[in-house]
């Protein structure tokens, strides 16, 4: 089981806190990506559109008589051929966002935390004890860290902790959000992570629960196959025979 090193805002050592296997073990890129992916796509406005052929303002005179002119026959100012017509197929507005498996997206921030770990990108405090809400001092407070770069912070609970909320909201690269919040596109889109002490706790205690959770699920279907498998076993010897 791995371990790290718990720091105070003032830059000293203030313990050790041990890390999950199941949860800081390996990295699934794919997943990663996945997870992201969707992050983004449901971000996503989807409030562009073009207008039809009936939605462009202008006459619907036919311009001129179908045979005998010598020129292309047309029906409409509107045309989709013609300059200010309509588009054809154009964008119209839609939502971006689709189901994502919420077994895969706790996969992902396992990943996620795993993959920042491994590149030594992962701070832990003992808590963020902020006295007063002033960005110098907390910015002063994140030096003696050695924190360089974007910057994401995870506490337990923002609504608690205002002297901090107040003290970081302006600074540029940086952003807090809570442990239950945190979303692995979060996690991989800032060079940093800090976590608050009780809030990596809380956060490894859940996805530790549901890896035990799917690891005794899968058991449990595993243990209801090996009857069939055997029934399957014991019809192919006796046709053998």
């Amino acid at each position: 089981m791995a371990t790290i090193d718990v720091y105070n805002l003032s830059g000293a050592k203030a313990g050790t806190l041990e890390l999950a296997d199941e949860v800081f073990g390996a990295v699934n890129e794919d997943l990663l990506w996945e997870a992201i992916r969707h992050y983004r796509a449901k971000g996503r406005a989807g409030t562009h559109a073009t207008k039809a052929r009936w939605q462009v303002s202008g006459s619907g005179k036919k311009l001129w008589k179908q045979k005998g002119t010598g020129r292309a026959r047309i029906g409409s100012i509107r045309s989709p051929l013609w300059r200010h017509g309509g588009t054809v197929h154009g964008p119209q507005p839609r939502s971006y966002d689709y189901a994502f498996p919420r077994k895969k997206l706790l996969g992902a921030l396992r990943s996620a935390l795993a993959s920042k770990f491994a590149d030594g990108k992962l701070v832990v405090v003992k808590a963020f004890d902020v006295k007063e809400p002033k960005t110098k001092l907390f910015r002063e407070a994140l030096d003696k860290l050695k924190i360089e770069g974007t910057t994401l912070l995870v506490d337990l609970s923002t609504v608690e902790n205002r002297n901090l909320e107040l003290s970081s909201r302006n600074i540029d690269g940086l952003e807090l959000v809570k442990a239950n919040e945190v979303h692995p596109y979060h996690i991989m889109r800032y060079t940093q992570v800090v976590f608050a002490q009780p809030a990596l706790e809380k956060l490894q205690d859940a996805l530790k629960k549901t890896t035990r959770r799917s690891h005794e699920a899968e058991a449990e279907t595993e243990e209801k196959k090996k009857p069939a498998r055997r029934a399957r076993k014991t019809k192919a010897k006796a046709e053998v025979a």
